[in-house]
C-alpha cells in the first residue's frame, strides 16, 4: 500500500520519496516491467491492436500486483490467456508460424511471463526473451531512430540483469546502470570486429516479401495520385556527383513510362504490334559523361530511378550484386525484384542524348490511341488547333509549342489541391477549372498531342532536388515526384516536354516544390526561427545519411577494400574468415588474461575485512574471518568496554551500510570508512 502525500508536501517530491522507499523487489519489478514496455512499444505500430492491448494490460496488471503486494495469478489463468492469444493469432494470420505470427506470440509470451516472476530464474527468462525481442525489431526497420530506441532497451535489460545479480541490500539503480554501461562498452570491440569482418552472405535483416517501402512512384498514374505523394517530404534517394552537380532543370530521374490511357488512369503500354514493328530504345549519347552515385530508399517497385539518360554501357550501367538489372525499351531501368531494402548504385549519365526510333514504325500507332467517347471537348479543341493557319503542316515540336503557349496564357494554375475531378477529367481540367498538379498538365498535354496524331506518352519519376548539399549529397524527396511528357519527332526520336514548366517554371528551374501546411510542431519552429528549423532538419538528415552509408550500406566490397588497405593483395572469403578468427582468438586470450589477473586480485571488501581483523588483533580483540561487522562490534564492546564504544559504533555503521535497507558501499565510501576506523583504532592503541 502506497501512502498518500502529506499536507504541505509537493506531489513530485512525495512521489520521488515513495519510489526510494519501495521494497527492493517491488522497485526492481517495476523497473523491469517498464523496460519490457519500452522494448515492446515499437512493435505496436506493426502488430494487431489486440496484441498491444493485451500486452500493455498484462504489464499494468503485474505492476499493480507488485505495488499492492498481491498474489500472482495461477498458472491455469496464464495458460488460458496464452491459449486466447494463440487463437487470436491464428484468426488474424491463419498460422502460428512466420514473421508476423511469430513476433505476435513472442510479445504475448514476454508479457505473460512477467506474471510468473517468482524467482530469479523467472526473471532471467524474461531478460533473454527481451533481448530476442530487441532483435525482431530490425525485421521491420533499420532506421537510425530504431537503433537509438533499441539501444535504450538493451541498456535497460542489462541494468535489470545486473540488479538481479547484485547482493543483498538495496543497491541503487544508478549503480546497476553503471554496471550495465561498462558491460556494454566491454562488448563494443567485439561488436565492431564482427560488424567489419563477419562475411556478408546476404541481407542480415529483412524478409523481402514482407517489406513495406514507400515511394513517390507507382506502376500507374491516376489523376490526384502524385499530388497526394507531394505531401510526403521523406527522402526518396540521395545522389552525389563526381564534380559539379547539373542545374536543377536537368535533374530528371526516370521512372515508369506510361502509355495506355483509359480516360482516368495511365498504365504501361501493352503492345498490339509484333516485336519487330515496335519502337526500340536506339539510345545515342553525346557530350561529357556525368558520373554519379545514388542511394535509393525502398520503393516496393522493381525499378531504379536513374538520371536521364543513363545508358546500358560498360562502366555506365547500374548494377546490384546478385540482381538482374536491365534497361527497358522505354529507357527505364528495371530490376528482377522490388526494392524492399536500401540500395546504393553508381551510374554514368549523358545529359545530351537521343533515344527512340528516328523513322516512323507501326508500333508508334499504339502511342496515339485514346479511349473512345472520353473527353470529347478536348479532342475537338485539339482538332481546331491543328486546323489553324500555320499549324496544318506543323511538326510535333511546333504543335507542342502551340499547346504550351495556350497553357501559359489561358489562366491555368499550378496547385497541390486541385480537388477531385469527374469522369471526363481532362475536359474538366482543360476548360473549366484549370487547376492542377504536374500529372494534370502532363496528362492533358499527352491527350491533346495524341488527338493531333503525334505519338506521346507520360514519364514519371523525380525532378529536382534540395538546393543545398547535405554531407556531399543532393537529397531527392518523395515530394519531388513528377510527371512529364515525351513526344515522338521524326529524325530526332523521343523529345522531353515538361508542361508544368509552362505554368510554374520555378518548379523545374529551381525545384521549388509546393508544400502542404506544416504540422503544429514544425509550424511553431518555423514561425519562431525558420533558419533554425532548416538547420535542424539538415543536421538530422545528414546524420541519417551517414548511418545509411557507413552502417546499412556496408557491403562485401567494402570488407575486401579494407583488407586491401591492410596489405592483402587479392582478398577473398578465406582472408575475411582468417582475419575474423585471428581477432576473436586475440580477444579471447586478452579476456582470459584479464580473468586470471582479476582472480588474483583481492576483493575490496575482503581486503578491508583482513585489515580490520589485523587492527582489532593489535588491540587484543580476537575475531574470526567469518565474523561480520556486527559481531566484531559486539566483541569490541565486550573486551574494550566503554572506551571501545566509538570503534564499535564505526563497525555498526559499516554493518548498516553493507546490509541495511539502503545499502551502498562504493569504493570511495569504503576508503572513507577505513580512515575513520583507523583513526578510532589509533586513539585506543
Amino acid at each position: 500500500m502506497i501512502a498518500s502525500s502529506t499536507p504541505g508536501t509537493k506531489p513530485g517530491i512525495d512521489r520521488l520519496q515513495t519510489w526510494r522507499h519501495l521494497p527492493r523487489d517491488t522497485r526492481d519489478t517495476l523497473f523491469q516491467l517498464a523496460v519490457i514496455a519500452w522494448t515492446v512499444a515499437p512493435h505496436l505500430l506493426h502488430l494487431p491492436w489486440w496484441c498491444g492491448l493485451m500486452s500493455m494490460a498484462v504489464l499494468a496488471w503485474r505492476g499493480w500486483l507488485s505495488l499492492r503486494g498481491g498474489a500472482l495469478p495461477s498458472r491455469w489463468l496464464v495458460a488460458g490467456l496464452l491459449l486466447v492469444a494463440a487463437a487470436l493469432t491464428w484468426w488474424q494470420e491463419r498460422t502460428l508460424l512466420g514473421k508476423e505470427a511469430g513476433i505476435t506470440m513472442l510479445v504475448v509470451l514476454v508479457s505473460l511471463k512477467t506474471l510468473e516472476l517468482r524467482a530469479r530464474r523467472d526473471a532471467l527468462v524474461v531478460f533473454f526473451l527481451g533481448f530476442f525481442l530487441v532483435l525482431t525489431h530490425f525485421l521491420y526497420s533499420q532506421a537510425l531512430l530504431t537503433g537509438l530506441w533499441l539501444l535504450g532497451a538493451v541498456w535497460g535489460l542489462l541494468t535489470a540483469l545486473a540488479l538481479a545479480h547484485m547482493p543483498v541490500g538495496r543497491p541503487p539503480l544508478a549503480r546497476a546502470g553503471a554496471v550495465a554501461t561498462r558491460a556494454a562498452l566491454l562488448g563494443v570491440p567485439v561488436m565492431v570486429v564482427l560488424f567489419v569482418l563477419f562475411p556478408r552472405i546476404g541481407p542480415l535483416w529483412g524478409l523481402p516479401q514482407d517489406a513495406t517501402g514507400r515511394t513517390g512512384l507507382s506502376g500507374s498514374l491516376r489523376l490526384g495520385g502524385v499530388a497526394s505523394i507531394a505531401e510526403d517530404d521523406s527522402v526518396a534517394l540521395r545522389v552525389r556527383f563526381e564534380g559539379p552537380a547539373p542545374p536543377q532543370d536537368q535533374l530528371y530521374f526516370r521512372g515508369p513510362v506510361l502509355s495506355t490511357f483509359d480516360g482516368r488512369e495511365w498504365t504501361r503500354l501493352t503492345p498490339t504490334f509484333p516485336a519487330a514493328q515496335r519502337p526500340r530504345l536506339d539510345l545515342q549519347v553525346a557530350g561529357p559523361p556525368l558520373r554519379y552515385e545514388m542511394t535509393v530508399e525502398p520503393n516496393q517497385l522493381p525499378l531504379l530511378p536513374m538520371l536521364e539518360m543513363t545508358p546500358d554501357l560498360p562502366g555506365a550501367a547500374p548494377s546490384i550484386p546478385g540482381w538482374l538489372v536491365l534497361q527497358r525499351v522505354d529507357g527505364q531501368w528495371q530490376t528482377d525484384r522490388p526494392l524492399v531494402e536500401r540500395q546504393r548504385v553508381t551510374g554514368t549519365a549523358y545529359l545530351q542524348h537521343r533515344h527512340g526510333p528516328r523513322q516512323d514504325v507501326l508500333g508508334l500507332r499504339d502511342l496515339v490511341d485514346l479511349p473512345p467517347n472520353a473527353n470529347p471537348r478536348t479532342l475537338q479543341w485539339a482538332a481546331q488547333l491543328r486546323a489553324q493557319p500555320g499549324l496544318q503542316t506543323a511538326d510535333g515540336l511546333q504543335l507542342a509549342e502551340a499547346v504550351l503557349r495556350h497553357i501559359r496564357t489561358a489562366g491555368f494554375t499550378y496547385t497541390l489541391e486541385p480537388g477531385a475531378y469527374a469522369d471526363n477529367a481532362i475536359d474538366e481540367f482543360w476548360f473549366d477549372r484549370k487547376l492542377g498538379f504536374c500529372e494534370h498538365f502532363a496528362s492533358a498535354f499527352v491527350v491533346v498531342m495524341r488527338a493531333m496524331d503525334v505519338p506521346a506518352r507520360i514519364v514519371t519519376g523525380y525532378q529536382g532536388a534540395d538546393p543545398v548539399l547535405q554531407d556531399g549529397y543532393l537529397i531527392v524527396r518523395n515530394s519531388n515526384a513528377h510527371a512529364w511528357a515525351e513526344i515522338w519527332v521524326p529524325q530526332r526520336g523521343w523529345v522531353r516536354v515538361d508542361p508544368t514548366a509552362a505554368v510554374a517554371p520555378e518548379r523545374v528551374r529551381r525545384s521549388e516544390r509546393l508544400a502542404p501546411p506544416p504540422g503544429l510542431v514544425a509550424g511553431a519552429v518555423n514561425s519562431l526561427n525558420p533558419a533554425l528549423a532548416q538547420q535542424l532538419r539538415a543536421a538530422w538528415e545528414t546524420l541519417n545519411n551517414r548511418w545509411n552509408q557507413w552502417v546499412l550500406n556496408y557491403s562485401r566490397g567494402q570488407q575486401f577494400d579494407l583488407l586491401r588497405r591492410l596489405g592483402v593483395q587479392s582478398p577473398d572469403w578465406t582472408d575475411l574468415a582468417s582475419s575474423l578468427v585471428a581477432l576473436l582468438c586475440a580477444g579471447a586470450l586478452a579476456g582470459a588474461a584479464w580473468a586470471w589477473w582479476d582472480r588474483r586480485r583481492q576483493d575490496p571488501w575482503q581486503r578491508l575485512q583482513a585489515r580490520v581483523r589485523e587492527r582489532l588483533a593489535a588491540l587484543g580483540v580476537a575475531v574470526e574471518p567469518h565474523h561480520g561487522p556486527r559481531e566484531r562490534a559486539r566483541r569490541v564492546r565486550q573486551q574494550l568496554g566503554a572506551g571501545g564504544e566509538p570503534l564499535a559504533a564505526t563497525l555498526d555503521a559499516l554493518d548498516q551500510a553493507r546490509y541495511g535497507a539502503d545499502a551502498a558501499l562504493p569504493r570511495p565510501a569504503l576508503r572513507r570508512w577505513w580512515q575513520d576506523f583507523a583513526r578510532q583504532a589509533r586513539a585506543l592503541a
